[in-house]
């Protein structure tokens, strides 16, 4: 049997073609999987469980479907859809985890994130992270009308684009560094949880990474992200492999 890692869909009505690689995958590859987990991001945006989304219906449709045939669905919040609450995750059949959170899989513990946490480097983000997960914070901007919660997320993904594409026309170097993860905090992360394997996405720089932590050998695994095709974990009882989904 198999379980099945996935982060960083960034699903989104523009790139429908990627909400249908994914629906192939649920309906093709995930069925009689031993467990499905969502490390953040399967959405572009979200700013609540009440936004009108023929796709996000779709998709909360086939999650279901895949979750009453057997198959556990397990979602962490990511840096795009933090918001998605406990209404859209009874209809899609999703059991929503902390980030980050510790799992056994196969006999050996390991420890999931979305990953954004890792990248402390990035300051101003962190601080911005640090404001967004705060729960008067949600609870005022979701109270919002839904044409201010979208004139707001409209607003910060144009600051987030501006700031990104001004950080790229400076010190690349820089810029990839900032928005990776941060090699101390990574290494303070699997001291802190006591584990020897991660699992996250978030960067959007698919590999898996051997390095010594606490004195013992590491293994960090990142996923990929399904802006142009589709990325999976498949990890079973004696490995894992990160393969690449094609496009039809």
């Amino acid at each position: 049997m198999t379980t099945l890692f996935i982060s960083d869909l960034h699903l989104d009505p523009s790139r429908p073609e990627i909400t249908d690689l994914f629906l192939r995958f649920l309906r093709e590859q995930a069925p009689g999987a031993d467990a499905l987990y969502i490390l953040g991001d399967l959405f572009e945006a979200w700013i609540g469980d009440d936004t009108p989304s023929p796709a996000a219906d779709a998709v909360a449709d086939a999650l279901k479907l895949l979750s009453d045939g057997g198959v556990p669905v397990y979602f962490i919040r990511g840096n795009r859809d933090f918001l998605l609450g406990e209404d859209y995750a009874r209809r899609a059949g999703l059991r929503i985890l902390p980030d980050p959170c510790m799992i056994k899989l196969y006999g050996r513990p390991v420890l999931l994130q979305h990953g954004d946490l890792l990248c402390t480097d990035d300051i101003p983000y962190q601080q911005f992270r640090a404001q967004t997960r705060d729960p008067v914070f949600q609870a005022q901007f979701l109270s919002q009308p839904l044409a201010a919660r979208i004139a707001f997320a409209q607003k910060a993904r144009e600051a987030s684009q501006a700031r990104q594409s001004e950080m790229k026309q400076g010190d690349r170097a820089q810029f990839e560094t900032v928005t990776d993860v941060a090699p101390a905090e990574v290494d303070a992360t699997f001291v802190r949880h006591g584990v020897d394997t991660m699992i996250h996405g978030h960067t959007h720089r698919p590999a898996v990474h051997s390095l010594q932590a606490g004195g013992r050998a590491c293994t960090r695994i990142v996923l990929g992200d399904w802006y142009e095709q589709g990325s999976v974990l498949r990890v079973d009882a004696n490995g894992w492999s990160l393969d690449t989904l094609a496009r039809e």
